[in-house]
């Protein structure tokens, strides 16, 4: 008897994104590969996302949509649509981002080739502007031959080169880090610092996902003026302190702490920049 094919799950967060979430869920429906499943969950958008995502499960009842009350945060709204969740792989994905027809097929053969020790995949990225003209590839900023695989724990402490929508990671992993930390304001350096510890990450140099740029989106936040996404990486920093082995890995935790300093300063958060020097001291008596 034929084995059963995996089933990928796909968990769609929505948030204010009336004008891109039926996009990103035709996005799923179209995949060539077909054992899937699609998880929409609005976390309390104050638009009409709610009005536009209950029309389109009215045509593909298949659709699980959960709605939130009130806007709980990236974390919380993962975690809620998680519970739904029967795949063995997921993939988060936000509601203004669109997967490519062969995202699910290409993702579930990569991991076919990969052992157990193998938990997350990630690839290249198209970003793609409010009206969906291609800005941009991933690759042309962190280019193929300087992404790192396998053990990626010390790497990840010093750089960002993971574009988030393009990972595909077993099941296993979430489980294992007890899902998405609801204290901190986004999920993806948290996933990948707890998750890199455990488990390896396999790189493919493919485009499989369209990343949408927007103005107000978490991504772009980081920037602004006292925003709260600061403190969330100061807390993951505080994690890795407790996760690092080795001196290698302490002192990419100092160029780390080094680097988030001057984002404080640069975003007038000066109290903020104290805590890290005072984790900085402490990095480096340890």
């Amino acid at each position: 008897m034929k084995a059963a094919l995996p089933k990928v799950s796909v968990i769609c967060t929505c948030f204010n994104h009336e004008h891109y979430v039926i996009e990103s869920m035709e996005s799923v429906l179209s995949q060539t590969y077909k054992n899937y499943e699609l998880i929409v969950v609005d976390d309390g958008s104050t638009d009409e996302s709610l009005t536009v995502i209950e029309k389109f499960q009215k045509l593909h009842p298949e659709i699980t949509f959960i709605r939130l009350e009130k806007n709980e945060g990236l974390c919380k709204a993962f975690n809620a649509a998680f519970k739904f969740c029967s795949g063995d792989f997921i993939i988060d994905l936000a509601a203004d981002d669109i997967l490519l027809p062969e995202r699910l097929d290409r993702g579930v053969k990569s991991f076919e080739t990969l052992d157990d020790s193998y938990g997350v995949i990630f690839g290249d990225a198209e970003w793609i502007n409010a009206q969906g003209k291609r800005l941009c590839f991933h690759s042309e900023k962190h280019p193929h031959n300087s992404i790192p695989q396998g053990n990626i724990y010390q790497p990840l402490i010093e750089r960002y080169f993971i574009c988030s929508p393009t990972m595909m990671f077993r099941r296993a992993v979430i489980e294992a880090l007890g899902g998405y930390d609801e204290t901190l304001s986004y999920e993806d350096f948290d996933f990948w610092m707890r998750s890199s510890r455990i488990f390896k990450y396999h790189y493919e140099a493919h485009v499989l996902v369209k990343k949408r740029k927007l103005k107000n989106s978490l991504s772009q936040s980081q920037f602004k003026i006292l925003n709260k996404h600061n403190h969330s990486t100061y807390l993951v920093c505080c994690k890795i302190r407790d996760l690092n082995r080795t001196q290698g890995e302490k002192e990419s935790l100092n160029k780390r702490i080094q680097y988030e300093i001057r984002q404080c300063i640069r975003t007038l958060d000066l109290t903020l920049a104290l805590k890290y020097f005072a984790l900085w001291m402490k990095n480096k008596k340890r």
